[in-house]
C-alpha cells in the first residue's frame, strides 16, 4: 500500500509536467504564427511600426493647401512635377505620400565631460543666462532622402530633445530637392549615373567643400556626416576637398547642401547629357540595367572586331 501511495504523487507530477510542456508548445506556435506576419529584429520592428504610423497619418491627413488637396486626390503623382513648377511645399505629408523617404540624424553636438567633452552626439546644447538661472536649448539636424536623387535637410530647436528631433524631421521633408547625377570621371566612362557629372563647390561661412566625380567602385571618400547626406541622395562614388573650420558641423552640412543644389542649377548643353550620363531626379532601375546591358554588348562587339583585325 505504501509503495502505491508513493507512485501516485509521482504520476501526478509527470502529468502536470506534460500539460505544462503542451501549453508551452501551443504558446510558441501562436507566437511563431504572429511573427510570420511581422518582420523580425528590433530594427525591422521599428521600420514596420513606422510604416504603420505613416499610413495612419496619411489617412487622417486633412490638407490645408491647394497643393496638398491635389496630392491627396491623386491629381499629382510625380514629385518632380512639383519641383519643376517650383510650387511651395507647406506640408510634410506631401513628400510622404509621393516619395518613400528614409530619415537620419546627424552628429552635430558633443557630450559634456572633462577637457572639452566626450563623444559626438545628435543634439547640440546651448544655454541662455537669465536671473532665474540657465535655460538650456537643444538643436538637431535631420536628413531625409529616397536614395534615388532626392534629399532634404532640416534643423529643429526646442527646450527638450524629443520635440527638437521631430521638428527637424518635419522641416526636412518640405525642403527636399532633386539633384543631378552622372558619370563625370575621365577614368570611368561607364555610362551609369553613380556619381556626379562635374565638380561643384559650396560655401557656408569659412567652410568650403568641393565635390569631385569619382570612378565606379571608389565609394564615398568624405567625412562621415557628409557621407550620410550623399548616400541618402543616391550618390555612390565621390571625392571631396574641404577648407576652413570643418569642425563646425552645422556650417559644413549647409555647405554640402549648397553644393548639391548647384548641380541642378548649372546649365548643361544637350550634347553632354549622353556623354556624362546625366540624370535629373529619380531613375528607374530597369533603365540603368538596360544601359549596362547595351554597354556590355557594344564592348563585346568592339572586342570581336579587334580580334578579327589582328587575325587578318
Amino acid at each position: 500500500m505504501a509503495e502505491q501511495n508513493k507512485q501516485k504523487p509521482q504520476e501526478k507530477k509527470e502529468k502536470a509536467d506534460n500539460t505544462d510542456k503542451i501549453s508551452k508548445m501551443n504558446k510558441t506556435r501562436k507566437e511563431q504564427e504572429q511573427s510570420k506576419s511581422k518582420p523580425r529584429g528590433r530594427g525591422r520592428d521599428r521600420a514596420y511600426r513606422a510604416e504603420q504610423n505613416k499610413q495612419e497619418t496619411l489617412e487622417e491627413w486633412k490638407p490645408k493647401t491647394e497643393l496638398g488637396r491635389k496630392v491627396k486626390q491623386k491629381e499629382i503623382l510625380d514629385f518632380d512635377q512639383i519641383l519643376d513648377h517650383s510650387w511651395a511645399i507647406r506640408e510634410p505629408e506631401i513628400t510622404d505620400s509621393l516619395l518613400e523617404l528614409e530619415n537620419e540624424l546627424l552628429l552635430i553636438g558633443q557630450s559634456k565631460g572633462k577637457f572639452g567633452g566626450g563623444a559626438r552626439r545628435v543634439f547640440r546644447q546651448t544655454q541662455k543666462k537669465t536671473q532665474e538661472g540657465n535655460k538650456p536649448k537643444f538643436s538637431t539636424i535631420a536628413v531625409v532622402g529616397d536614395r534615388n536623387g532626392h534629399v532634404g535637410i532640416g534643423m529643429g530647436k526646442a527646450v527638450e530633445t524629443v520635440p527638437a528631433r521631430e521638428k527637424a524631421i518635419r522641416k526636412a521633408k518640405p525642403n527636399t530637392f532633386k539633384i543631378r547625377r552622372g558619370c563625370g570621371s575621365w577614368q570611368c566612362g561607364c555610362g551609369t549615373p553613380h556619381s556626379i557629372p562635374f565638380s561643384v563647390k559650396g560655401k557656408c561661412s569659412s567652410v568650403e567643400i568641393k565635390l569631385i566625380p569619382a570612378p565606379k567602385g571608389t565609394g564615398l571618400c568624405c567625412e562621415k556626416e557628409i557621407a550620410k547626406i550623399l548616400s541618402l541622395a543616391g550618390i555612390k562614388d565621390i571625392w571631396t576637398k574641404t577648407r576652413g573650420q570643418t569642425k563646425n558641423k552645422v556650417n559644413f552640412i549647409y555647405a554640402c547642401e549648397k553644393a548639391l543644389k548647384k548641380l541642378a542649377k548649372t546649365k548643361v548643353q544637350p550634347e553632354h547629357y549622353k556623354q556624362l550620363a546625366i540624370a535629373d531626379g529619380s531613375i528607374e532601375q530597369a533603365e540603368t540595367e538596360e544601359k549596362q546591358e547595351s554597354q556590355k554588348q557594344e564592348e563585346s562587339k568592339q572586342k570581336e572586331k579587334q580580334g578579327k583585325k589582328e587575325v587578318e
